[in-house]
């Protein structure tokens, strides 16, 4: 595995950039179906912030079949920034960004190409699922349309998105003050946040349900104290992107409002620490709006 992605080698047909913190055993999951992938031409970089070697230790060991190259950047952190460091140093036509802990299905990346096709989309969004092919982690559309202002909260999951180079540069990467890491309060929504300053720019952007990679599914039937301040700190990079869009008060208060259903529902089943993760979420997504919130 080499430490720096080589100068000038040949384009591929897609860069996988890995941003990954604190994670070590994890990302060979992810790279063992990334080795059963039908597509084969495409490389990956790692971006790792790790301040040791785990990363290298993980790896270590293995021929994989395909071109891996690891940029450590120890010290820095959030997930956006290791994002555009490795995007920056790829060479593929099409770039995703794949999660440290999920995998992909092996036709993955064959379709990725067959959807992104002459004519295709600019960027090209899929969701979540367990290996039966069930939503996790988020509600999302269940027919393929177009990403609008309007659905851009249903139609996409940052590691199931993947964009044409040319879209990626013209909106400039993520925003590297919203994300899991990021030097704020706003620890989600760099997707949605990425997408809407496509559609801003002109760009076509396309959801398919029937495109889909895995991971853990969080909990939030039985959250513990951890997840209920994850979903406050997502809940608040939510709320700030909705009002960065220009999205009202009353957009803010219909999602605030749909955490605060779920919560009755949660209320009236008994459920008490699931009752306590919407309030948190509620409470998040008007903190975000209103552009408040401290680390928790």
């Amino acid at each position: 595995m080499a430490d720096e992605p080589a100068e000038g080698t040949a384009p591929c047909t897609f860069s996988l950039i890995v941003s990954t913190l604190g994670r070590g055993s994890d990302i060979v999951r992810l790279f063992e179906s990334l080795e059963r992938q039908s597509c084969p031409s495409f490389e990956v970089i790692v971006v790792d912030q790790n301040d040791d070697d785990r990363v290298g230790a993980a790896l270590a060991g293995r021929d994989w079949p395909f071109p891996v190259s690891r940029i450590r950047t120890p010290g820095e952190r959030g997930l956006s920034r290791g994002r555009n460091v490795g995007w920056r140093r790829s060479n593929g036509a099409v770039v995703g960004f794949p999660d440290d802990d999920c995998w992909y299905p092996p036709t993955l990346l064959a379709d990725v190409r067959r959807l992104m096709g002459s004519g295709g989309p600019d960027i090209l969004c899929g969701r979540a699922a367990d290996e039966t092919g069930r939503s996790i982690n988020g509600r999302f559309e269940t027919r393929p349309q177009n990403v609008t202002r309007r659905n851009v909260w249903t139609t996409q999951i940052e590691w199931m998105v993947f964009f044409r180079r040319a879209s990626l540069e013209s909106v400039g990467g993520y925003d590297e003050g919203l994300g899991v890491g990021a030097p704020t309060p706003w620890q989600a929504a760099e997707g949605q946040d990425i997408l809407l300053r496509a559609l801003d720019a002109g760009l076509v952007c396309r959801y398919d349900p029937a495109l889909y990679g895995h991971h853990a599914e969080l909990n939030v039937e039985t959250p513990d104290a951890a997840m209920r301040r994850k979903g406050r700190m997502y809940a608040r990079g939510m709320g700030f992107v909705l009002r960065k869009h220009g999205f009202g008060p009353e957009i803010a208060a219909y999602w605030a409002m749909r955490a605060v259903a779920n919560l009755v529902r949660s209320a009236l089943s008994g459920y008490g620490r699931r009752t306590s993760y919407y309030a948190q979420v509620a409470l998040g997504r008007l903190e975000g709006w209103a552009g408040r919130g401290t680390p928790l």
